[in-house]
């Protein structure tokens, strides 16, 4: 419903379809501000809206309202593969059109979604009378949230881009940018996520404090300091704000990618994968990435690899290190990757034909080392090496602190690089293959529209282990990155106390993270003896876990403590559980309610022995079957560093 006029003040409330949420916009004084409240709790007070155009006046003064439209969408959508099989896309919309009352009248447009669980709004830019493309200088988006408020976060512009553990501050504390999705707990306690949905062109959005104490959105910068070249029409990606009730709610919040674009063509041909891989033996030091007499990823290692992918009921390898460019210093010299030359001792050809043979799936390898002119004059090739050879799976990298794109040196999160990103998806889409990218720009629901992005990286990871990550950083990732989407974290590291890598997890708790942690692309990321000598009865429970499924429901959790989720096979009526805890043991009693009323389920557990700490007793797991139903309630303890993992399998 549209309705004309032309107004200079203006105020209006879009409610959720539920009520509880109100986002309140107002046109005051030529500028447009909006508000956000829980339960009528105010929790983002007025906050401004605008733009910086280089070369032109600021978009944000004397603008008045021409006309405005009102909606009620309703749905519930498919997505191939993911976490919940069925997602609510169901919210009131107000699209307010914007002129400025005089001078050149340039005319944009604020379009806000209010769901049940979020709020949504961004800018669109038609073609102006006298310019038909626009540098932006800064966008003037603000949250005007409590500064009282509690923040997680990890460091924006920094050389490991989103490879940092999480801290706890408070939001008057905050002194530079930080990633998005950015948690925040309010003083009144409502939780709320500051992210961004289907960002496209545009420089990847981060958070600062202002100074007007305000938190305000932030674009990761080109090199030559503008925020983004765009040409018009144009629309931002979506402002997006998360709100719960609590922590664990949070978790299952989907509107990201209700606010993507359903795909567009047959992707049919997707599908979700586990592999292991030449990957973890380069780690602790048995064999190496470049050329020599340790080398990992030979023809012979590979086909020994892919028996082993057999016996041990996984569908997948990866093969990292078969490519000319290893050699020396790969950081520096990544410049000189040659993405379809083998190394001497490799032959692609004849390991991809005996993968095929042996119904096995090769993940290939691109590591780009951020050398993106390099890789992008051998894209094409690269990708129809792989195609003709079978190969329907890609692990990318992008290692480096910055990219190097048209010979200047861009933060990967930039506008240029959001554009090669995408770039490399479309691409693949074209020729049926997966992706996994590791060192990527941060998910923003993409995956609706381009479902071969099974997965990313974009966090610390377990090659991290061996010092630089805590218990508590599993704890951090349900409530802050993997509201984003699903991570490769390359679980599954069974060697615990190996001298190399030494993990700071139990036994118990790495078989959780198949369940914690999802990834469309799943590594159990160990060397195959470790799995078929030492740990048959645990690699029972990774063989098993779905890559997909049709329910997630949080049972427990606090930030940065613990988390316990449950999740429903897509394919089964099994159900599969599991909870992880920080460098503190606890006692979590959980109920079995969300099963089917009558139902008999076998219960697999998998779970830390009392005496079980992540330093002193990785090793010590209590492993038992019961029959359980919906009334039954499991009393587990979760040793420091530690977790369990159960499957309930349908009788």
């Amino acid at each position: 419903m549209f309705k004309w006029f032309s107004r200079n003040e203006v105020e209006r409330d879009i409610y959720s379809p539920n009520k509880n949420i109100r986002c309140h916009f107002t046109l005051k004084s030529g500028q447009v501000t909006y508000s956000v409240f829980r339960n009528e709790k105010l929790i983002i007070r007025n906050s401004r809206l605008g733009f910086l155009i280089c070369g032109e006046q600021p978009l944000v003064n004397n603008l008045k309202l021409i006309r405005e439209q009102r909606k009620h969408h309703e749905e519930f959508f498919e997505m191939p593969w993911g976490e919940d099989r069925y997602i609510n896309n169901t919210y009131n919309e107000f699209a307010f059109y914007l002129s400025e009352a005089k001078e050149q009248k340039r005319i944009f447009t604020l379009r806000f979604r209010v769901f049940d669980n979020s709020v949504a709004f961004r800018y669109e830019i038609p073609p102006q009378p006298k310019f038909s493309q626009i540098t932006i200088k800064d966008e003037l988006t603000e949250f005007n949230v409590d500064l009282n408020s509690i923040a997680w976060k990890i460091p924006a512009y920094q050389p490991d881009r989103y490879e940092y553990n999480y801290e706890k501050t408070m939001v008057h504390q905050l002194q530079n940018s930080v990633h998005t999705p950015l948690t925040l707990k309010t003083p009144t306690g409502y939780y709320l996520a500051i992210h961004e949905a289907a960002l496209y062109n545009y420089g990847s959005a981060t958070i600062k404090l202002n100074q007007n104490n305000s938190l305000k959105i932030d674009i990761t910068p080109l090199s030559d300091g503008t925020k983004a070249h765009v040409v018009l029409p144009f629309q931002t990606p979506w402002r997006l704000i998360m709100i719960a009730d609590s922590a664990t709610e949070l978790t299952t919040n989907r509107t990201m990618y209700a606010l993507n674009e359903p795909p567009v063509g047959d992707f049919s041909w997707v599908h979700t994968l586990k592999f292991i891989g030449i990957w973890w033996a380069m780690y602790v030091g048995e064999w190496t990435w470049a050329p020599g007499d340790r080398h990992g990823a030979t023809t012979t290692h590979a086909k020994e690899y892919i028996d082993a992918a057999v016996r041990l009921g996984v569908s997948g390898l990866l093969i990292e290190g078969w490519n000319d460019g290893w050699e020396g210093d790969w950081l520096e010299n990544g410049i000189n990757n040659k993405f379809t030359i083998a190394t001497p001792d490799f032959n692609l050809e004849e390991v991809a034909s005996y993968a095929r043979n042996h119904k096995i799936e090769i993940v290939g390898h691109h590591e780009t080392v951020g050398f993106i002119d390099n890789y992008e004059k051998q894209l094409e090739e690269a990708y129809n090496y792989y195609a003709a050879n079978g190969i329907r799976y890609i692990k990318t990298g992008y290692a480096g602190s910055k990219m190097s794109i048209n010979g200047r040196r861009e933060y990967h999160h930039s506008q240029l690089g959001v554009n090669h990103y995408q770039k490399t998806v479309e691409l693949a889409a074209k020729k049926h293959i997966c992706l996994d990218i590791h060192e990527p720009i941060k998910g923003t629901g993409i995956e609706r529209t381009w479902p071969n992005l099974l997965s990313r990286e974009g966090a610390r990871g377990q090659e991290y282990e061996g010092g630089a990550l805590s218990p508590s950083h599993a704890c951090y990732l349900p409530y802050t990155r993997l509201l984003s989407g699903g991570m490769d974290y390359t679980p599954g590291i069974l060697d615990l106390t190996n001298s190399v890598k030494r993990m700071a997890t139990t036994l118990a708790r790495q078989l959780a993270y198949f369940v914690t942690i999802y990834s469309g692309m799943q590594m159990a990321a160990d060397r195959p003896f470790i799995y078929e000598q030492r740990f048959p009865e645990e690699f029972d429970f990774i063989r098993s876990v779905p890559t997909n499924f049709s329910k997630t429901i949080p049972l427990a959790g606090e930030i940065g403590e613990y988390y316990v989720v449950a999740r429903k096979d897509r394919n089964s009526e099994d159900w599969y559980i599991g909870g992880v805890t920080d460098e503190n043991g606890r006692r979590i009693h959980i109920s079995l309610e969300f099963l089917e009323r009558g139902a008999v389920y076998k219960a697999s557990i998998y779970a830390d022995a009392d005496h079980a700490h992540y330093r002193e007793e990785p090793f010590a797991i209590i492993k038992q079957e019961k029959r359980v139903g919906c009334n039954d309630v499991f009393d587990l303890y979760m040793a420091p560093g530690g977790g369990f993992a159960i499957r309930l399998t349908r009788l």
